[in-house]
């Protein structure tokens, strides 16, 4: 079936338009229309066998997708199709593949791949590392091992910083075994891991909780010559926290790493590359460190406190208060001062833990202070006051909500969303807070998520509001548009 459908698309592809002088070319010995018949005719034909393939093997070609390009359709003129066409050379689709990158539209990298082989232009092995940065902020591995087996087929050997990219990607998908598959195959074809490598490997198997990986690697990093920087101490603290079951010495094995630390190799064993700094990837990122969305921030932390960073994220985690005020002292004994990342995580601590009056002294110490505000500070305050949705804990979100939006601190859709999530959870009480939450956000016409819009719908529902309430109506068409778009969403993926 398989060898079926790529016949049929070879046969196809050949004829059909493609620019200009392909259009001409066609015209010159096919009537248009009998082009137009044949496509139409062999494209429902190849989609029929497709969808019989895809049912029987559970494998998603990407014939279809190709097939359906805006570039195959014989009754478009070539003005029309140069209109269409978004790139013409390599140059210009690597700017798109860039473009699409920093719009976080992960998901359509392939279908720039799939357009730019139509095109006849040949890739290089810089923009298929373009194409895996992409995908690698995604988060899709399936699609990083795709471009790895097109490089493999054109002749491109994929180089350390490739593969380096292709680890982190396992990392941040929590395929730590995967990662180490990656690994062998590079001593497999002789390429020389440096320092970033190892790095990005303890980190990928550390999100895993493979703790006896871990430290095999810190073995091999040790034979090697190769110091453990911040970076390693916080892929330790990282394994230790995802290992299952948990040890109950967690805490004080944490504030032994954060001490241990501290010693950290002079030898900087991850070494920015001129790779990295050109797809402006931080070696937060490139790790997988907990601060990577917040790393571009220099008001926000000190990127020389990561080992900190993680521990005090790991603490609040497991909310652990002693443990947390204890690492509070010894940041203070090593002269340092809590940034803003560490006051996040410190309120979570506090408030997860249902010790409110606390939490919400950090929050205000914080703003008394000439350090700048965040709306971070504000949106963790909110959340973790919702713990177990006790009536203190929704009066001070409320009194949060109107003092964030009193100081023109506004919702987007991402935070904003969570705590309508969060909020909607609530079974007793006011419904106060959520619905604050969903006015905010429409008075801005922010957009919402389909699982926050569900469960606050649901929330209403069980509530006693009439049908025909004003509210009630606006969120049920809400939720059912975002359903029909979630389904073609999906579709397009």
């Amino acid at each position: 079936m398989k060898f079926l459908i790529q016949s049929i698309a070879g046969t196809l592809l050949c004829t059909l338009p493609h620019r200009s002088l392909r259009l001409n070319q066609i015209r010159s010995h096919f009537h248009l229309s009998i082009a137009r018949s044949f496509f139409v005719a062999t494209f429902f034909c190849v989609r029929s066998i497709e969808c019989i393939y895809v049912l029987r093997t559970g494998r998603n070609r990407s014939l279809v997708r190709a097939l359906v390009s805006r570039r195959f359709f014989a009754s478009s003129s070539p003005e029309e199709l140069a209109k269409r066409n978004y790139a013409n050379d390599l140059s210009e689709y690597n700017s798109v593949v860039n473009s699409v990158t920093a719009q976080r539209r992960h998901y359509l990298l392939r279908d720039v791949y799939d357009d730019m082989k139509l095109d006849g232009v040949q890739p290089t092995a810089d923009i298929f590392h373009s194409f895996v940065v992409g995908v690698m902020k995604g988060a899709r591995l399936s699609d990083a091992f795709f471009f790895r087996e097109e490089m493999k087929s054109m002749g491109i050997a994929p180089d350390v910083n490739l593969y380096n990219f292709l680890i982190s990607t396992c990392g941040k998908c929590k395929n730590g075994k995967e990662a180490i598959r990656v690994f062998d195959e590079m001593k497999r074809y002789d390429v020389k891991p440096n320092g970033q490598t190892f790095v990005c490997l303890l980190n990928a198997c550390a999100v895993s909780g493979h703790l006896d990986l871990v430290y095999a690697i810190v073995r091999d990093m040790t034979a090697a010559g190769v110091g453990l920087n911040q970076f390693c101490y916080a892929g330790l603290i990282t394994a230790h926290l995802n290992k299952e079951p948990r040890p109950e010495n967690l805490s004080t094995k944490i504030l032994e790493l954060v001490e241990q630390s501290k010693g950290w190799s002079s030898i900087d064993s991850s070494r920015k590359s001129a790779e990295d700094m050109m797809f402006s990837i931080s070696e937060e990122e490139l790790y997988n460190v907990p601060t990577a969305e917040y790393s571009h921030r220099s008001r926000f932390l000190q990127r020389n406190l990561t080992v900190y960073h993680v521990a005090f994220s790991a603490l609040a985690d497991i909310k652990d208060v002693q443990a947390t005020e204890a690492l509070l002292e010894m940041l203070k004994k090593d002269g340092k001062n809590t940034d803003t990342y560490c006051v996040i995580q410190i309120l979570r601590c506090y408030l997860h833990s249902k010790d409110f009056q606390n939490g919400v002294k950090w929050f205000q110490d914080y703003m008394n202070s000439d350090k700048t505000p965040a709306m971070e500070l504000y949106t963790t305050l909110i959340e973790g006051a919702m713990t177990d949705y006790t009536e203190e804990g929704m009066k001070i979100a409320q009194e949060t909500l109107v003092s964030m939006n009193d100081r023109n601190f506004f919702l987007d859709a991402r935070t904003g969303s969570n705590l309508l999530l969060k909020a909607a959870g609530e079974k007793t009480g006011g419904y106060t807070v959520a619905n604050m939450t969903w006015d905010l956000m429409q008075a801005r016409n922010i957009p919402q998520t389909l699982a926050s819009v569900e469960a606050y719908y649901k929330g209403l529902k069980e509530r006693e509001i009439p049908e025909d309430d004003p509210r009630l109506m606006l969120v049920t068409r809400t939720f059912n548009t975002l359903k029909r778009q979630q389904g073609t969403f999906l579709n397009r993926r």
